[in-house]
């Protein structure tokens, strides 16, 4: 497939026949990582432990390094100069500020209260990982759906503002304000701005500014031809292998607990299944009704449903714990939300045809099939 998906007339054919190998089996590598993670973790004493030892933003450094290899080829391939289209786009932006700020944190809370009225920490955690909104797997999820790069980075710079701005504000919301209109059980959570920003400046920061250095002085020293068909077919590969890294590292982590409470994960689970498949449904039925493309509409969509779990996982441990439910909650978070993204990359391949595409632009020659798009 080629590497310029977002800017390029819908290829024809099978879906499954149009992907490189590395994609076709991305599900395959991703549940090896998952599995190999959950074994390292079981079966090597104090690996997690270990791997904790040092943190970024209470995120282990592994973890953290991971991120970032996954991100910062997706983020070079953005043609920044084309950004300012995207954010005249009112059918694209206010749905997504809506469904990420009002519908997302909304419906988790929900499900929350509705699945786990009896295990409070489990519901804690739950609400916290609705809050947090995501940065980071998106640009890959959205990369792997064919979705629209520069509307993916606009939205997900927005998604970042808000985040320093409202994520403490809506915890005190729904986690003490509306329990108590509701006569439920309020639980407070003590996060301050600066450790929420300096997470978001890590992880999307970072990548984003060296994916904009790539691009800038990459064209500027060989052109765009050079740069879209040579370089970015050479660095791609590593967001898949900074992906499945992360993924082996995360479920180390945890391992233990995870397999230790088998059933703990089940009920954990059963919102969190509820709550991606509603909004990634819910979200790319909102981009149909308003006219999207379908890269567009599916770039909604993968924002929507997407949460930003290093955050979450940071803010758990930091308030109530490394050992505590509501962490464990957090890690479940990308337990279910990886195999389930992964799968609705490939329902959103499948229905991109009951969806308008997009005019064919001017750009270079298509990267050779076969490599990875990543």
């Amino acid at each position: 497939m080629s590497a310029d998906i977002a800017t390029t007339a819908a290829p024809v054919g099978p879906v499954a026949g149009r992907l490189s190998f590395l994609d076709r089996f991305l599900a395959v590598w991703i549940l090896l990582a998952m599995s190999a993670g959950l074994g390292l973790g079981r079966l090597v004493p104090g690996l997690g432990d270990a791997l904790a030892k040092v943190t970024v933003t209470g995120v282990s450094l592994p973890i953290a390094l991971g991120l970032l290899v996954m991100m910062y080829p997706v983020l070079a391939k953005v043609r920044y100069d084309r950004l300012d289209t995207v954010t005249r786009d009112r059918r694209l932006l206010i749905p997504s500020l809506v469904l990420n700020w009002i519908v997302g944190p909304a419906l988790m809370f929900a499900l929350a209260w509705l699945l786990l009225p009896d295990l409070p920490e489990y519901r804690t955690g739950l609400i916290i990982v609705g809050l947090a909104r995501c940065i980071a797997m998106v640009i890959i999820w959205n990369d792997l759906a064919c979705g629209d790069r520069e509307a993916t980075a606009v939205l997900v710079a927005l998604n970042s503002v808000f985040q320093v701005i409202a994520f403490a504000a809506l915890g005190w919301f729904y986690l003490s304000v509306l329990p108590g209109w509701l006569g439920l059980e309020q639980t407070s959570l003590d996060v301050s701005v600066w450790e929420i920003a300096r997470s978001v400046l890590i992880f999307l920061g970072i990548p984003l500014l060296a994916g904009f250095l790539t691009r800038r002085l990459g064209e500027r020293a060989r052109g765009r031809t050079w740069y879209e068909t040579k370089l970015i077919p050479r660095i791609a590969p590593f967001a898949l292998y900074g992906l499945l890294f992360t993924i082996v590292v995360l479920f180390a982590l945890q391992g233990d607990a995870i397999t230790s409470k088998p059933l703990d994960v089940v009920r954990i689970a059963l919102p969190l299944l509820v709550y991606f498949a509603l909004m990634w449904a819910g979200s790319m039925a909102v981009g149909r009704a308003v006219g999207l493309d379908y890269p567009k509409a599916t770039t909604l969509a993968f924002t929507a449903a997407g949460n930003n779990f290093e955050l979450a996982i940071a803010v758990a441990i930091a308030t109530f714990g490394a050992t505590s439910g509501q962490a464990l909650a957090g890690v479940v978070g990308p337990l279910i939300e990886v195999p389930v993204l992964i799968g609705l990359v490939y329902v959103a391949l499948a229905a991109r045809r009951f969806f308008p595409q997009p005019a064919p632009t001017a750009g270079p020659p298509a990267v050779p099939e076969g490599s990875a798009r990543v």
